[in-house]
């Protein structure tokens, strides 16, 4: 064999040096990708996921078009019974960030429900109060001294 060249091992004994496993969390204490946080491993010349590895290893697949969320919060964790395969939507929805957050508002500032009825979805994805919108305009119409 020549000099410099070693047999790779095998990815499960490369994976599991890298994890530290907590009372609840099993943490990735390998590379992690520097934008997103979440930890990463190379196979075949491609960095992966950890936490989907972890999933594919305890013998679980990945429905197509579903990914995994973190029910833990934790996006180092590698433990298969904190991970759940949901829509995209579900899971930017299930986290902490501006559009979850938001999608969690029930009424308007003026307390005004956002419901089937009283909900203008605006072509940017955002949403306002009818009755609110109904006011700015009579107030708007009133100082252009228009009548209605």
């Amino acid at each position: 064999m020549p000099t410099g060249i070693y047999q790779r091992p095998p990815l499960e004994v490369r994976f599991w040096r890298k994890v530290e496993k907590t009372e609840t969390c099993w943490n990735w204490c390998g590379s992690t990708n520097k934008v997103t946080g979440y930890g990463q491993i190379q196979i075949n010349g491609r960095p992966e996921l950890v936490h989907a590895v972890s999933y594919k290893l305890a013998g679980k697949i990945i429905p197509e078009g579903l990914e995994l969320d973190h029910i833990c919060r934790n996006r180092v964790c590698v433990n298969p019974k904190h991970l759940q395969p949901v829509t995209h939507r579900d899971n930017v929805l299930r986290g902490i960030n501006i559009c979850a957050t938001k999608a969690k508002v029930t009424h308007c500032p003026q307390g005004h429900p956002y419901d089937l009825f009283n909900t203008y979805h605006r072509p940017d994805g955002g949403r306002d109060c009818k009755i609110c919108q109904q006011e700015r305009t009579r107030i708007y119409k009133a100082s252009k001294g228009v009548r209605t």
